[in-house]
């Protein structure tokens, strides 16, 4: 039971979202660098890792503070319905912190080949301020993700730390500046699975937390959603025409349609209704990635 449990505080559904930037500037650096297959299999293990860490954190701050309870919007998770005990969630927890370490290290050193130099020690700063971020969204004295901070995370980690990030392991320098537009694209993206999330959650989030639609209310915080998503696309056929080779690099329009779909679903729905529209956005930037990707490498 309590293995099940573990898997299920995973959120193995959010893993697409948080590979989607890696993967996107992994592509992004195979275009014009020889890329370590190595560096690109352990990018790939530390985030994961990353990812779980948060999604364990998140659950272990929510259920401490009462947000994973009985009128929680969303599906509710291991701890609250008691499947699994606080003490065994925390091992969990420490378990990924040293994993993603552990993977973080040896990708530092199979990168650029030393553990001490310039570049490595700051991405290694980078990363220990990764799993802070992680571990305080809603753990700590003062969880920055219950005073409306969480839009502004998710932007920096999942969007502009992580393709760009990507991007610098996987080709050992930082060498285009153009890569800071389809960085920003992914972070708009990922705050607009956020935003979903917390306008499904604004009655179980109102007693105990802070979010953008807990602010702006509901109404425009689907203008808020509509606004990151046409902001994305907007940066990313920017970044199209400044490094545009040939049709392939259009290959991602093809998602259009999912994102269509995405915010046609956002304004017709409330409440745990939007709960679909949360996976439906996580697999279109999935997608987006994979498809604007490999746009820059075919020939």
């Amino acid at each position: 039971m309590k293995f099940s449990a573990a898997i299920h505080s995973m959120r193995l559904r959010t893993l697409p979202l948080s590979l989607a930037g890696v993967v996107l500037g992994i592509f992004l650096a195979c275009d014009s660098h020889s890329v370590s297959p190595w560096v690109i299999v352990l990018i790939l293990f530390t985030t994961v890792c990353l990812q779980i860490l948060t999604n364990l954190s998140n659950e272990l701050g929510d259920y401490l503070s009462g947000t994973d309870g009985g009128q929680r919007e969303g599906p509710l998770y291991s701890l609250a319905e008691g499947n699994i005990s606080v003490e065994d969630f925390k091992r969990l927890i420490v378990l990924f912190v040293f994993l993603c370490c552990f993977f973080g290290s040896a990708m530092i050193v199979m990168a650029f080949g030393t553990f001490f130099s310039i570049k490595s020690i700051a991405l290694a700063v980078l990363g220990a301020c990764a799993i802070w971020a992680a571990t305080h969204y809603t753990l700590g004295k003062r969880p920055y993700g219950y005073r409306g901070l969480g839009d502004i995370s998710v932007f920096i980690f999942f969007g502009l730390v992580s393709v760009m990030g990507g991007y610098y392991v996987a080709a050992g320098s930082f060498d285009s500046w153009t890569v800071i537009l389809p960085a920003i694209t992914i972070g708009f993206f990922s705050v607009g699975v956020l935003n979903t999330n917390n306008i499904r959650d604004m009655e179980s989030d109102a007693a105990t937390r802070v979010t953008i639609p807990l602010k702006i209310g509901e109404h425009k915080a689907k203008v808020y959603e509509t606004v990151l998503i046409i902001s994305g696309w907007i940066c990313m056929i920017v970044f199209t025409l400044l490094t545009y080779s040939s049709v392939w690099n259009l290959l991602y329009l093809l998602t259009l349609p999912l994102y269509v779909m995405h915010l046609v679903g956002v304004w017709k729905h409330h409440g745990s209704a939007l709960d679909k529209y949360l996976p439906l956005l996580v697999i279109s930037s999935f997608l987006f990635s994979i498809l604007a990707g490999l746009g820059t490498i075919i020939l």
